[in-house]
């Protein structure tokens, strides 16, 4: 068996340079809004946290709208 060492993994910089190169686009904020009330009926602490931060991006404007 012949293996390689060490195995090369992608840097922080790389894996960040990559995600720029491609767009994400979010959820509307109304469905956002919906599933961070769905979060706090179910007393989901970790699901309310994660909308609540998605619906604060979504309605930030774009690098350049403003």
């Amino acid at each position: 068996m012949t293996a390689k060492w060490p195995v090369r993994r992608p840097t922080e910089h790389a894996a960040l340079r990559a995600v720029c190169r491609s767009a994400r686009p979010l959820p509307s904020v109304p469905a956002l809004m919906a599933a961070l009330v769905d979060a706090v009926d179910r007393r989901d602490l970790e699901g309310f946290c994660l909308a609540a931060h998605r619906v604060v991006r979504a309605s930030e404007p774009e690098v350049g709208e403003a």
